[in-house]
């Protein structure tokens, strides 16, 4: 008789905990337990524009996948940084395939989109 006293116990606490889980509570590590809190790093780049590396040429950057559409043409200037892992690197570097985020100014006179900074790679928390 104790033994289903407590079998009785012990599925009321489990419908209890359930219930709790269902009714809106979220586990305290569930928003940052293995990545830490994404918005530090995401709020960076939030101005920047994301894309494949479809061509990397000396004077421009063509990329796919952009909010603009496919084939989307970046100028490269000398005041161009480029940067891969938060370390500076040259533009060689940038291989087709390269997931990028671009740093951009569109010129006043022909609207061409010139490219700033060039970022590829793992970005750490800090400043872009």
């Amino acid at each position: 008789m104790k033994l289903s006293h407590t079998a009785v116990i012990a599925v009321l606490g489990c419908a209890a905990v359930a219930a709790g889980q269902q009714a809106g509570q979220k586990s305290p590590l569930a928003e940052h337990s293995r990545f830490g809190n994404p918005t530090s790093i995401a709020r960076i780049y939030q101005s920047y524009i994301f894309g494949v590396v479809r061509k990397a040429g000396k004077n421009e950057l063509v990329l796919d996948k952009t909010q603009f559409g496919n084939d989307q043409t970046f100028k490269l200037t000398k005041k161009t940084k480029f940067i891969r892992n938060d370390k500076p690197v040259k533009m060689e570097t940038l291989k087709p395939g390269t997931m990028v985020w671009i740093d951009m100014r569109r010129d006043k006179k022909s609207g061409d989109m010139i490219a700033k900074k060039v970022v590829s790679g793992v970005a750490p928390t800090g400043k872009p």
